[in-house]
């Protein structure tokens, strides 16, 4: 009964450990993206200001 307990801990603590590392692969993905986006953004704004400039 308790070898039954034990694996299914270990599968339940694997299970969550995944969802975690999934969860923060997510997370990071979506602050690439934002980051991406920001950096976009700032060099339209850039070339704006230089082509205004001349």
């Amino acid at each position: 009964m308790y070898q039954l307990n034990a694996e299914l801990a270990r599968a339940y603590q694997a299970e969550r450990l995944n969802d975690a590392r999934a969860a923060r692969r997510a997370n990071q993905a979506h602050r690439a993206r934002r980051l991406s986006r920001k950096a976009e953004k700032a060099n339209r704004e850039a070339s704006l200001a230089l082509a205004r400039a001349f």
